[in-house]
């Protein structure tokens, strides 16, 4: 595990009639996720919470799949200037995460979990995929699941993987 990032920017928006989590809660979860990672340098990304609407819509849009599903991830791949040299002290913007608290409530519910474990676990997915971890195939999903699983435990929460399958 690396250490702590020095920096953690976390640009929260709430476009959900339902309870969010806060700044505090969200640095946390997504420092977690950065801890499991090797050579995390500062970096910066947005969590919007969202209705199924604007989660579908998105789903749809960039998925092409009608539904909303619990998290989207979209990664910033930033332009390339000629003779561009990042400041020092700027962090890495990492890129957007959607959060979709009614599907994010509903599976809680269903797997006999709280819904701060369940979104915490949710965001800690989103910072994987920003970050260029994926689960396309079992090698690649096992490494993933490791750092979910890890970074979860820092936070006092359960191995979700057990839990679903128990």
């Amino acid at each position: 595990m690396s250490a702590a990032p020095s920096l953690v920017h976390v640009n929260r928006q709430k476009a959900s009639v339902e309870r969010c989590p806060g700044r505090p809660r969200l640095v946390a979860w997504v420092t977690a996720a950065l801890l499991v990672v090797p050579n995390t340098s500062p970096c910066a990304l947005t969590v919007r919470f969202v209705d199924s609407d604007e989660a579908q819509a998105l789903n749809f849009q960039y998925r092409h799949k009608n539904y909303a599903t619990n998290v989207l991830s979209f990664p910033y791949e930033a332009p390339s200037w000629p003779d561009e040299h990042p400041l020092p002290d700027e962090p890495t913007y990492l890129g957007d995460l959607i959060i979709c608290l009614p599907v994010v409530i509903a599976e809680a519910a269903a797997q006999q979990k709280t819904v701060p474990a369940h979104t915490a676990h949710l965001v800690i997915h989103g910072v994987l995929h920003l970050l260029g971890f994926d689960h396309e195939t079992v090698a690649d999903a096992e490494a993933m699941e490791s750092r979910e699983i890890a970074a979860l435990h820092q936070l006092g929460f359960a191995n979700p993987y057990l839990e679903l399958n128990e």
